[in-house]
C-alpha cells in the first residue's frame, strides 16, 4: 500500500488537516462500512440463535488476536476492554492495595488513569517529571520510590509533551510491578507489551477504531483478582455465584463489546500499513522542526508521535482559529501548549495548513 492510498482511504483528510488522533483517530471508510454492514446483518438476520453466537465468538477473537499483535503480545494475555481507563481501573482494582500501599506516578498523567489511582485507597507519589529528558525523568522517577512503593504507574508516551517516559529503564532498574498508561503509544509507535506487567490501549485513538474499544495486557493474569466480573470472565459458575475463572487474561473482558463495535475494530487494525510507524515517526520529527523555527517547542528530539509548542497568545484562541481553517490540533488544558498529533496518514500538505493557520 501506497501513502496515496492510504490517505485515500480516510475521507476527512479530504477536507481538513486533521492532527488529534491523541484524542480521536480518523476513520477509514472501510471501518464505517464494515460497521453498517455488521448492523444489517443484524437488522435482516437477528441477534440469536447458535449460528448468530459462533460468528460473534470468533469475531471477537480475532479481534483480541489483532489488538494483541498491535502491542506485541500473546492473544490469551489480552482482555477486550472499552478504554485505557477501563484497563487502568481492571488493575488497580484488582490488585488489593490498601492505606498503606504507595503507587509511584508523574506529573503528566492524564485522568484516565489519576482517577483510577486515586480511587484505588493508596497513597500517591507524584514524580515531577514535566518537560525533562528522558534520563532526568527516570531519576525523578527513581528518588520518588520508597520502602512501601508496591505498584509504577505512568504513561508510555506523555499525552501533554509527546515525550517518551522510560518505562524500560524503570523496569529494568527497579524490578517493580509497572502499569502502563498506552493511550498515545498503542498503534502509533512500536510496542512490546511484555516487557511490563499491565499494558493498555485505546482503539479510537491511534488505531482508528470505533469508541468504547481498547486492550489490556496481563502478564500473569493470577497476578489480579476479578473485581467486576461479567459472563464472559467465567469457564463455569455455581448457582450461588462462586465461579472458576478462564484461563489468561479473557477473564477481564469488559463484558458484551457489541459486533458493530467489533467489526469496526477489526476493519481499522486490518488497514494500516506495515510502514505506518515509521512513516509516522519521520512526519513528527519533520513537524517539530518546521514548528521549532518559530514557536517554543517542549517536545524533545525523537520522541514519539506527539508534538507540543506554546504558540503566541491564548493557546485556545489559536485551536480556534485553526479550525476555522480546517486545521484539528487541541489544547492542553491548563499547560499553555497546544498539541499537534501525526500519524503515518499525516502529509506535507497538512503540516504546510498548520504553519499557514498559525501565521495567520
Amino acid at each position: 500500500m501506497i501513502f496515496e492510498e492510504a490517505r485515500a482511504a480516510f475521507p476527512v483528510l479530504e477536507r481538513l488537516a486533521y492532527l488529534n488522533a491523541g484524542t480521536n483517530g480518523p476513520l477509514a471508510r472501510a471501518t464505517a462500512e464494515a460497521m453498517v454492514a455488521q448492523t444489517l446483518t443484524d437488522l435482516a438476520e437477528g441477534r440469536s440463535g447458535g449460528g448468530y453466537h459462533t460468528s460473534v465468538r470468533e469475531l471477537r477473537e480475532r479481534v483480541r488476536g489483532k489488538v494483541a499483535a498491535l502491542i506485541g503480545a500473546p492473544a490469551g494475555d489480552v482482555a477486550l476492554v472499552t478504554s485505557t481507563t477501563n484497563g487502568c481501573n481492571v488493575v488497580l482494582a484488582g490488585l488489593g492495595l490498601g492505606p498503606g500501599d504507595e503507587v509511584v506516578t508523574t506529573d503528566e498523567e492524564h485522568f484516565g488513569l489519576l482517577g483510577p489511582l486515586h480511587t484505588a485507597g493508596v497513597q500517591v507519589r507524584i514524580a515531577a517529571t514535566r518537560g525533562l529528558e528522558p534520563a532526568e525523568a527516570l531519576a525523578r522517577l527513581l528518588d520518588a520510590i520508597g520502602p512501601r512503593t508496591r505498584l509504577l504507574a505512568l504513561s508510555h508516551v506523555s499525552w501533554v509533551t509527546g515525550n517518551v517516559l522510560p518505562i524500560a529503564e524503570l523496569k529494568r532498574d527497579t524490578g517493580l510491578p509497572l502499569l502502563v498508561d498506552g493511550a498515545q503509544s498503542g498503534g502509533a509507535i512500536e510496542v512490546d507489551a511484555t516487557a511490563y506487567d499491565y499494558y493498555t490501549v485505546s482503539g479510537q485513538k491511534w488505531p482508528c477504531g470505533p469508541d468504547s474499544t481498547g486492550g489490556l495486557y496481563v502478564r500473569d493474569a493470577e497476578s489480579l483478582r476479578v473485581s467486576a466480573p461479567t459472563y464472559f470472565s467465567q469457564e463455569r459458575y455455581e448457582p450461588d455465584g462462586a465461579f472458576e475463572p478462564k484461563a489468561g487474561a479473557v477473564r477481564f473482558d469488559h463484558g458484551y463489546l457489541g459486533a458493530t463495535l467489533m467489526a469496526g475494530l477489526e476493519a481499522a487494525l486490518d488497514g494500516a500499513p506495515e510502514w505506518r510507524f515509521e512513516r509516522a515517526r519521520e512526519t513528527a520529527a519533520r513537524c517539530r522542526a518546521l514548528l521549532a523555527e518559530r514557536y517554543e517547542v517542549v517536545t524533545a528530539p525523537g520522541q514519539s508521535t506527539l508534538v507540543s509548542f506554546r504558540p503566541p497568545g491564548d493557546p485556545a484562541e489559536a485551536v480556534a482559529r485553526l479550525a476555522e481553517r480546517g486545521v484539528v490540533v487541541r489544547e492542553i488544558p491548563g499547560s499553555g501548549l497546544v498539541r499537534v498529533s501525526c500519524g503515518y496518514w499525516t502529509s506535507d500538505g497538512d503540516l504546510e495548513r498548520l504553519l499557514e493557520g498559525l501565521g495567520a
